[in-house]
């Protein structure tokens, strides 16, 4: 008689491993556009080219702003997103931004950078006021409205 035994799969057996930090899960890569634009392919490549041409309008108007009075930095970032909500490479190009930022601002909080930083501000405001007070020893202060003409 043969017997069958329950054998459980090396699946169940194996533990999954447990992190140590518990991280919040990355939304995935891809489309997030509705499920029905995504299902029809014509509508999907009209989906792609509209937000292609929002992100890349709102990108030009933030590279214009980079030399225009405006907020540069943050409407070309805004571009980005627009785009990374559609196209995998602004994606991943937003975490990498992300990171970075993220970075920088833990290395900016650094006890000994802000130390270093207030000294550098400090000995270049001193450079700066000498050289404000050597310029007004050497030619004077004439105020605008004294000037006569």
């Amino acid at each position: 008689m043969s017997e069958t035994r329950n054998v459980p799969d090396v699946q169940e057996q194996t533990p999954e491993p447990e992190s140590s930090t518990p991280e919040k899960p990355e939304k995935g890569l891809g489309s997030r556009a509705p499920r029905f634009v995504r299902e029809r392919r014509t509508l999907h490549l009209s989906w792609q080219v509209g937000v292609f041409v929002v992100g890349l309008a709102v990108v030009v108007a933030g590279v214009l702003m980079l030399v225009l009075p405006g907020p540069g930095w943050v409407v070309i970032f805004g571009g980005m997103a627009i785009w990374a909500t559609e196209f995998v490479w602004a994606q991943l190009v937003l975490r990498w931004t992300k990171r970075k930022v993220t970075e920088a601002a833990h290395k900016a909080l650094d006890p000994k950078v802000r130390r270093r930083n207030i000294v550098l501000t400090g000995v270049g405001l001193v450079i700066i006021a000498a050289l404000v007070l050597v310029y007004v020893v050497r030619f004077g202060l004439e105020l605008p409205w004294n000037i006569d003409e």
